[in-house]
């Protein structure tokens, strides 16, 4: 049992399936009383009857309320699992705003606006856990996905300027970056998907192991793929080379289209 999460009151958005349910699952576990949020009312009701949930169904970007009443006032940890993968258009052409808006939105303000909600009480107490399901596409980058890749970029930030603001005030953040999952998002992913993350995709369970074992450790960066951090240094070590890399990657994506 991790101490940390021994009775805890937790939300986890997008949890009607996927890293999600896993997370809830793992958390409710441990002794946690758990909020589980998803857009689709049904399969959220199905993974909060099995762990002995809560509901909450509707949109994560604005959660929170509904939550701390359902928890009778008090979050202790916030896991912003949500996440939507959508292609915004290749440069040149259509451009889909109404998938940028989405993505920026369950991506990034989603996060943003829990933790503007969270704050207030997590810093009084001296205490609170907001655990952000990125991507290793927000520390490197994903081919055929200028929204979801930028987006994620975004959330990896946030978390980052969370950690490094609030950590001295008893604020502990995670920022969980794997790369493919199987997931419905991994298979609604295309050909890109299938190309860059099928052949190393993991179990949502792996992804909850490696917070588990991340929470224990007190760590803020979670590598549920720990080729992830080699990937990381050498883009940071030669960008050139590195973009050359993917770009060789996307240019033979192209060729199998």
């Amino acid at each position: 049992m991790v101490e940390a999460v021994q009775g805890a009151k937790v939300v986890v958005t997008g949890a009607g399936g996927g890293i999600g349910a896993a997370l809830a699952r793992r958390f409710a576990g441990q002794g946690a009383q758990v909020v589980v949020n998803d857009l689709d009312a049904d399969r959220a009701e199905a993974v909060a009857e099995e762990i002995g949930g809560i509901t909450v169904p509707g949109d994560a970007t604005r959660v929170v309320p509904e939550a701390l009443d359902a928890l009778g006032g008090r979050i202790d940890v916030y896991c912003a699992n949500a996440g939507v993968g959508r292609d915004g258009g290749e440069p040149g052409g259509p451009l889909d705003e109404q998938g940028w808006t989405l993505s920026w939105d369950v991506n990034v303000m989603a996060h943003v606006r829990a933790a503007h909600a969270l704050l207030p009480d997590w810093l009084e107490r001296g205490s609170g856990r907001f655990v952000s399901t990125v991507s290793a596409a927000g520390l490197l980058t994903m081919i055929g996905t200028a929204p979801y890749s930028v987006t994620k970029h975004g959330a990896y930030a946030f978390a980052e300027w969370l950690s490094l603001t609030y950590r001295h005030r008893g604020v502990k953040v995670h920022a969980i970056c794997p790369q493919g999952v199987r997931t419905d998002m991994l298979t609604d992913s295309g050909s890109a998907g299938e190309l860059v993350l099928r052949p190393t995709a993991i179990e949502p369970e792996d992804v909850a192991e490696a917070l588990f074992r991340g929470i224990e450790e007190d760590r803020f960066l979670i590598l549920p793929h720990p080729e992830v951090a080699e990937y990381y240094q050498a883009r940071a070590a030669d960008p050139e080379r590195w973009l050359g890399g993917m770009n060789r990657i996307q240019r033979h994506w192209e060729a199998t289209r």
